[in-house]
């Protein structure tokens, strides 16, 4: 299944507090289960003013539909083409 990274333009969202940053998480897993299975949130980088999300999904509409549903920002939507780290130089 494809994998997709999303930009999310969010002034602040660096100084976001651990509660903020537990709401944020709680809408979108409420949104992912009325979604199915087929949609998948992997992870989230937080940076000052963006939020940068590792989504797994069969299609770049479903993420934006999970976007429009919990109401986030989705500025960029990156299809994944290759994942390397440190053993790829191996």
């Amino acid at each position: 299944m494809p994998k997709y990274v999303i930009e999310r333009e969010i002034p602040g969202a660096g100084k976001f507090t651990a509660e903020q940053l537990k709401e944020v998480a709680q809408t979108s897993n409420g949104v992912l289960s009325k979604m199915g299975p087929e949609i998948q949130w992997i992870n989230s980088y937080v940076t000052d003013d963006k939020i940068y999300c590792v989504y797994i999904a069969p299609n770049e509409e479903m993420v934006l539909e999970h976007a429009k549903q919990g109401g986030f920002p989705a500025n960029s939507i990156s299809k994944v083409s290759a994942v390397i780290d440190p053993i790829t130089a191996e």
